[in-house]
């Protein structure tokens, strides 16, 4: 495990030139239907002023990743915990300019100061028809943040450690209409309100963290309940 925030950002950019096998079948290019095309920012950085509520962490306490709650009018995954991230437009040079851009739009945080250590295969999100490219970044000069009360109602820097605290780690469970979801979940520390982050969201950050080699034990077993 990292020791340092340094160290971190080194496994993160191993991990990247290796590949990372989090990929998923683009179903809607196959069956026909229209597929839009997003990014997402995955950044981590190193914050020194909120303190890690895990006693021994799995990695360094600094080690912090970024993300924001959607607005509850939102039409896909309203109120949700997400990564800052949005649809492709015609200007963006490239995948990751499109995930610095709507981060910049949704939180006000300086691209200037984000390093991008390299993007994931595009992944497939049935729910909103989208073939979505994370981008993982690194914060090198971190700026402040705040949410734009449109897309996003809340900015969280949260200390990586009690992501992957057991403690914190279950298993997302939705039921809708006789059907039952099941998926990758943590639950956030209460300076965080206490959300579940689940869904596409819970999906890509636990299997980055087993992929870079941070995921640790955990038991799936816990049930964290959500709503649609």
């Amino acid at each position: 495990m990292p020791s340092t925030p340094e160290d971190a950002r080194a496994e993160l950019e191993r991990a990247l030139a290796s590949g990372l096998d989090i990929s998923t079948t683009p179903q809607a290019l196959e069956s026909g239907r229209p597929a839009r095309r997003s990014a997402v920012l995955i950044l981590f950085g190193a914050l020194d002023d909120v303190p890690c509520s895990v006693p021994d962490p799995a990695v360094p306490p600094t080690l912090d990743v970024l993300l924001t709650r959607r607005a509850d009018g939102m039409r896909h995954h309203a109120g949700q915990i997400a990564f800052p991230g949005g649809g492709v437009e015609p200007g963006d040079a490239d995948r990751a300019a499109t995930a610095l851009r709507e981060a910049w739009e949704e939180t006000g945080l300086d691209p200037a100061g984000v390093d991008v250590l390299g993007t994931l295969p595009e992944i497939w999100v049935p729910v909103s028809s989208n073939l979505v490219t994370p981008v993982v970044g690194w914060w090198r000069l971190p700026s402040t943040v705040a949410a734009d009360r449109t897309e996003s109602v809340d900015v969280f820097r949260v200390p990586v450690a009690e992501l992957l605290d057991p403690a914190a780690r279950g298993t997302s469970v939705l039921r809708r209409a006789g059907d039952e979801f099941r998926g990758e979940a943590f639950r956030l520390d209460e300076r965080f309100g206490g959300r579940v982050v689940w869904g596409f969201t819970g999906m890509l950050l636990a299997r980055l963290f087993a992929e870079v080699g941070w995921g640790g034990d955990w038991d799936p077993s816990v049930e964290f309940p959500v709503l649609p």
